[in-house]
This record gives C-alpha cells, structure tokens and sequence, in this order.
C-alpha cells in the first residue's frame, strides 16, 4: 500500500481557487492537493483547508488504486490475446515482439513464431538465420538477435525452465526491468512493477507528474510509484499487470483518452485538471540524422550478390545488398572486395 508521507504537512487554505498546485516528479502524487474538507473530488472554484477527514479520505483513494484497477480488468479489460497464459516462453516471447510495436501487427508474428519454435528449446536449437526470417518485418532486429541468445542461455543455464523471479529473469538478453517484471507477474504471481509506455501515460496523468518520462530521474519517479501501487494480494497480480497495460491500450490513450470508462478517473489530476492532452509530456525534439551511402546492385547468372550485416547497427544481421560509404571508389571495392 503507498502511504504518502504527511510529516511536513500542515493545514492551509487554498493558494488557487480554480486548479491546485501541480507538482513535478513523484511528489506529484505525494503532495496533498488542494481540495475541498470533503471527501469529494479537487475543488473548481472553491478554497478549502485539509481536514484529517479529508487526509483518511485521500489515503483511502490511494489504497484502493490496485483494487479498482483489478476489479476493471476482469470485468472490462482484454481476455482473448493468444500469448494469455501461464507459460514463461509464451509471455516472453509475447513481450519481447511487443515492444515498440502494436498488438494487431504482433499476433501473426507470435502464431507463426509458437508454430515453428513451440518451445524455448526448440528456439534455443533453431539456426539464427532461421529465426532472424521469422522475424522478418517486425523491425529492430536486435530483439531477436537476443531472442535467440536468451532462449540457449534458458536451456544451457536453467536447464530448459524460466527463472522464476524478476531479478533473475533480468539477467537475460533483452530482457530488461518491465518486461523481467511482467513475466513474474503474469506467470508467477510475483509482487513487482512493470512500467511500460503504457503505464507511464497512466501514472503520469492519474498523478499529474510533468517531465518527459523517458528521463532518467522521471522515470526513477515513476518507478517508485508504481512499486507502492501494487496490489496487496500476489494472487491478484496476473489481474493488475494485465490491467496496466489493458487501461494504457484501450482508455488512457494518447489521444482522446476514455475518462468516462475510466476506473481511475476520480482522483485522476489530469482529468480533474483537463489536461489530458498535456501529460505525459512529449519528448523534445532531436535532428534527425541523415547517412549518405551506396548499395552495390551485382547480378551474375539471374543471381544477385548478398551480403550479411554487421551484428549491429541498421538491420544487424541481415543479408543486403553490398554498401558503400559515400564517396568509396566504386570500381576499386567492386573489384577487392568481390573480384568483378
């Protein structure tokens, strides 16, 4: 349970009487707000003081995030996704494919994964090329590049079975603190914060935390947010983590949010406050480089020449046509490197 800590507080009237404080980071959401001496939702137009009525009342919405959550998924939130299961390999696998990429373009790629890699040692055994093909299109080509070495550090280390705790499960390749947390709490009931794109748009907006949250001392905020959210039952953490992505996915979405379906929506600071549209705060702007370079179109025969890709960088590991950097003698690398 998050209990905020009150030791500083004391009793005041309100410094605005149309919208109270917005404080950044995590003291957003452990700062009282400034509201009416009901327990009821942050004042438009009315100045107030904090009553301890008010305080227990506000403690008691806190507490009861996890509940209302839970009670929301299993009533209203996603039940029919294929990788919805207590199966380490599928969650993983479906983890994995998600990140930066959409559920509808995931799921034809997860059937057809499950089809030929029905389980971690077959994925282990399977050739990389065999995997990077599958793969083919789903974008960022290091995922699978890690996909493959977590799946032979599973069977040659852990004997072929997930670990079964977050901290291990981080020790993967590729799997990082969300993802290591989603698998212990979908698979193994395991008490401990996931904190996806999803989630952050959630717990930024319900606590009104400004900053980008992709920087580091935002996001440690939000971290520690939402390890104080969870449920106080470890048997409802399968509900919860599910719940998290499902309100991110489907009602707090970036644009034209659902507030009214919402179960979070009475003490949520950016709905009370309208502003919706302004949290999360949006990642600055970076120039977006530009790279000149030459692709070697060489045929023989009706046959074109290929080349494998470094390991890393654009579409590591994949066969291409031959590339040169701007500028490279053409003839000269053609006939040094290829002998035409």
């Amino acid at each position: 349970m998050w209990t905020p800590c009150w030791t500083n507080w004391r009793p005041r009237a309100c410094t605005s009487p149309s919208r109270p404080p917005t404080p950044s980071g995590a003291a957003a959401a452990a700062t009282l707000p400034t509201r009416t001496a009901s327990c009821g939702k942050w004042p438009g137009t009315q100045a107030a003081i904090w009553t301890p009525t008010a305080i227990s009342c506000w403690k008691k919405r806190l507490s009861s995030f996890a509940e209302r959550l839970v009670r929301w998924q299993r009533a209203h939130g996603r039940h029919d996704l294929p990788w919805q299961c207590d199966d380490p390999y599928r969650v993983w696998l479906s983890e994995i494919m998600l990140q930066q990429t959409q559920v509808a373009t995931v799921i034809p790629y997860y059937q057809r994964f499950t089809e030929s890699f029905p389980a971690v040692t077959a994925l282990a055994a399977a050739p990389l090329d065999d995997v990077l093909s599958h793969w083919a299109g789903l974008g960022y080509y290091s995922r699978a590049r890690n996909l493959h070495k977590a799946a032979q550090m599973v069977v040659e280390r852990f004997g072929g079975r997930f670990p079964r705790d977050a901290a291990t499960l981080a020790e993967l390749p590729g799997v990082g603190r969300s993802t290591a947390a989603a698998i212990a709490g979908f698979c193994f009931a395991e008490r401990t914060a996931i904190l996806d794109g999803n989630v952050k748009r959630v717990l930024t907006r319900w606590a009104g935390i400004e900053g980008f949250p992709g920087e580091k001392r935002i996001e440690t905020q939000l971290w520690d947010l939402a390890s104080k959210l969870l449920p106080a039952q470890a048997a409802d953490m399968p509900a919860y983590t599910q719940g998290m992505m499902d309100l991110g996915a489907t009602l707090c979405t970036r644009s034209k949010p659902d507030c009214a379906a919402c179960p979070l929506r009475d003490d949520c600071r950016a709905h009370i406050e309208g502003r919706q549209s302004e949290l999360p705060t949006r990642k600055p702007r970076k120039a977006i480089p530009e790279r000149d370079t030459v692709m070697l179109l060489i045929e023989h025969d009706g046959r074109v020449l290929l080349q494998q890709r470094p390991p890393v960088g654009i579409w590591g590991g994949l066969w291409c046509l031959p590339e040169l950097a701007h500028g490279q003698d053409v003839s000269a690398a053609c006939h040094d490197q290829f002998g035409v």
